[in-house]
């Protein structure tokens, strides 16, 4: 990959206004650096979407202030655990079970019509929206809205699924998991 000498200059300039700008965020020098680097390497990889004559540095700092956000959100839902006694506590039901489940689900899921399968996977599976399904399935979205309904009423029988408490560990396994005695 060649880059154009000017854009390169143009990139370099901007890097000590990169770096105040990260420390600004972040408060940490190392971690602003380490912004910095991610952003012109994310930059050089998709200087092909930089609209020549427009602002370079505006569209590194853009890029710069979305890597620090979403590694914001991402840290967010970290815990720190130095010592690892959160970790102790964390209980994860046994694989086996899941997979048994998973076979079940795909079996009944096989047993609908092809018309509410294809529903349920457009909307719940594949995350499209009821109209974005109807576009896809070529139908009004009351259609796929009752082959949805219809759907999970059958796949809810079919799994003899009554309530939300159904889902996930047996009464036993989760009695075990919070550490009583007895289920």
């Amino acid at each position: 990959m060649s880059l154009d000498p000017t854009l390169r200059d143009i990139m370099l300039a901007a890097v000590p206004s990169l770096r105040a700008f990260g420390i600004s965020l972040c408060g940490n020098v190392d971690r602003a650096d380490d912004l910095v680097q991610e952003t012109l390497l994310r930059a050089l990889a998709n200087i092909d979407s930089f609209q020549p004559g427009t602002n370079m540095s505006a569209w590194l700092f853009t890029i710069l202030r979305n890597l620090f956000r979403s590694e914001y959100r991402k840290r967010r839902r970290e815990v720190e655990d130095a010592d690892g006694s959160y970790a102790e506590t964390l209980k994860t039901q046994p694989e086996q079970t899941s997979r048994v489940e998973f076979e079940e689900f795909r079996v009944a899921l096989s047993k609908l019509p092809d018309d509410q399968r294809e529903a349920l996977v457009l909307v719940g599976a594949s995350g499209f929206s009821y109209e974005e399904a109807a576009e896809i399935c070529g139908c009004a979205v009351g259609t796929i809205k009752s082959r949805v309904n219809r759907a999970r009423t059958r796949l809810s029988g079919l799994l003899s699924i009554d309530n939300a408490d159904d889902f996930g560990p047996d009464l036993t396994t989760r009695t075990v998991l919070a550490g009583n005695e007895r289920p």
